[in-house]
């Protein structure tokens, strides 16, 4: 079926009356339910929904990714000319990636682990039959060099694992950018990217929309980028769509009860500290002390050895009952940190004493008794749920290991999966049967089951919508204050680190270059760095401890 040519001209995407069934046992019946609406030419859309609420759903059916037990059961889906719904496997070929490309929210499991950086750009071209090899490998590191990625010629021989989850986004950003298509789908494309580098981003898909009259659709839960990007905004909840509108109407006047819900669950950046439950005196639950951790690769006879100091001489210490915040921009170290204090990798120098103990010189057959006391929250829920169990064994395998009875564990997992807003039935479901956020609520669960005294925490609540974010941040304060646990909280979410840290580290380049209260981070930053991360954050006034707006003096 092809749309008349008069409305071709006016609307690059058409969505009207979509109904997508979920299979039987599932907690409703419908993923999407009789939506409707269009994106218009040159235009930038914003969905906005929590966590489960058919975005992504939504923009898989577009892109006619949907899995063979998600069906659609009514309505119509126009790409610029092409019918979607119906259309058979080579059709849909046809327009991926030259038409319309979509940025994919977990670009660890959308990229391929067996292929370079390189290649996954330059198939997408040789797919469609566009250049030469060398033509294409020159398009691939131009692409590179404008997302942002260092030394784009090096990076276009890497392999994902080797880069940070903001490197990563940025190359299935490279990746949907590579032909330029008329209508790009972006699921989140900068959860997991710090606000520099968000805002280079927003910057660079802007930039490339009013060039090439590029539609886009853009699927995501922070509100400062829907004020900063958006021309309109559907708002949709439990697969259905509440309100919809210009940008303007809905952020300043929403109508939709929803939607009211939402706005009022935006955190924001504030320079007051917190009244904390943990103390700062007696002995640290953690001193760390000189850590350093220098990453090399390459290094053949004729190639040229890469050295990155991730982590150079850090030092600070932790109270019991304390979080410390470190914050920065993506590819600082923040993340090789948090690896170095749970062993997950060793460091090259320096002591990490964790309740008296240097663990840094520890074995991991002697540190394995002390593991159940740290764990972390990983950046990637994805990755580091194992696919093949159910949320109920990933919860409960490891207490059992340690000695816990299975039914104790099973009532302890149920508990904490409410706490954390799943219901009962999550327990005997595997990880790929949740969206992104639900499966970082499992993650979150599965490393309070073990009440640990240190829980380090990768951008926990990075994946999460905001009505979410605010509960889970409000659970971890409340599991603080009843259990006097200690937390690392990595973000790069300046106003969550704000609301949650009782100090806050500021990382660059592997170095912490200021430490202090939220008050002396956000209010009289002492680094010119982080100054330009405080100003760098979408559509955000900074506000003092009573709600006003408040200049950063620089």
């Amino acid at each position: 079926m092809v749309r008349p040519p008069e409305a071709v001209s006016d609307v690059a995407l058409s969505v009207r009356g979509l109904t997508v069934d979920l299979p039987r046992g599932m907690e409703r019946i419908h993923a999407v339910e009789n939506i409707s609406f269009e994106l218009t030419r040159g235009q930038i859309l914003c969905i906005i929904g929590e966590s489960g609420s058919g975005k992504s759903v939504t923009a898989n059916t577009i892109m006619g990714l949907l899995p063979k037990i998600i069906t659609v059961s009514a309505g119509t889906i126009h790409v610029e000319s092409t019918a979607i719904v119906g259309a058979s496997a080579q059709e849909l070929r046809a327009i991926r990636g030259r038409v319309v490309s979509m940025i994919f929210q977990d670009p660890l499991s959308a990229l391929n682990p067996l292929m370079t950086v390189g290649e996954q750009i330059t198939e997408v071209m040789m797919a469609h039959g566009v250049g030469t090899k060398d033509a294409r490998r020159k398009r691939a590191i131009e692409l590179l060099a404008e997302v942002g990625l260092p030394d784009p010629p090096l990076m276009y021989h890497q392999y994902p694992f080797r880069l940070s989850g903001g490197q990563r986004q940025r190359v299935m950003i490279a990746i949907a950018l590579a032909l330029e298509p008329s209508i790009l789908i972006a699921d989140e494309p900068t959860t997991a990217l710090d606000v520099t580098t968000q805002a280079q981003i927003l910057k660079l898909i802007r930039d490339i929309q009013r060039r090439k009259g590029m539609s886009v659709m853009f699927i995501t839960h922070d509100f400062g980028v829907v004020a900063e990007i958006a021309d309109s905004v559907v708002v949709m909840e439990k697969g259905r769509v509440v309100e919809q509108g210009s940008a303007d109407q809905v952020l300043k006047s929403p109508r939709h009860p929803y939607t009211q819900r939402l706005l009022a669950a935006v955190p924001h950046l504030t320079g007051e500290d917190r009244s904390g439950p943990g103390t700062a005196r007696g002995e640290p639950i953690l001193k760390v002390d000189g850590l350093c951790k220098t990453y090399r690769s390459g290094g053949s006879l004729f190639g040229r050895q890469r050295v990155v100091p991730a982590v150079k001489d850090a030092e600070f210490e932790l109270g019991a009952g304390r979080t410390l915040g470190v914050v920065g921009e993506s590819g600082s170290g923040k993340s090789s940190l948090g690896r170095l204090l749970i062993k997950l990798q060793g460091c090259d120098s320096g002591r990490i004493l964790f309740e008296g103990t240097d663990i840094a010189k520890l074995t991991e057959k002697q540190f394995r008794a002390l593991r159940p006391r740290i764990q972390m929250i990983f950046q990637d829920p994805y990755a580091s749920l194992n696919p093949r169990s159910t949320i109920g064994r990933i919860l409960t395998a490891g207490p059992v290991a340690h000695g816990t009875p299975y039914r104790q564990a099973r009532e302890e997992a149920l508990a904490l999966l409410a706490h954390v807003g799943l219901d009962v039935g999550a327990f005997g479901r595997y990880p790929h049967e949740f969206s992104g956020g639900q499966r970082q609520r499992v993650g979150i669960a599965r490393a309070l089951m073990f009440k640990p005294r240190l829980l380090i925490a990768d951008e926990a609540v990075s994946a999460l919508d905001v009505s979410i974010q605010a509960q889970i941040l409000k659970l971890l304060d409340q599991i603080q204050r009843e259990t006097g646990v200690s937390m690392i909280f990595i973000t790069h979410d300046l106003r969550v680190a704000s609301q949650i840290c009782d100090e806050i580290a500021v990382m660059q380049k592997g170095v912490i270059v200021e430490r202090g209260p939220p008050s002396q981070i956000f209010l009289q930053p002492k680094s010119d760095y982080t100054r330009e991360l405080v100003a760098a954050i979408p559509g955000e006034p900074l506000r003092d401890g009573q709600g006003g707006a408040t200049v950063v003096s620089h």
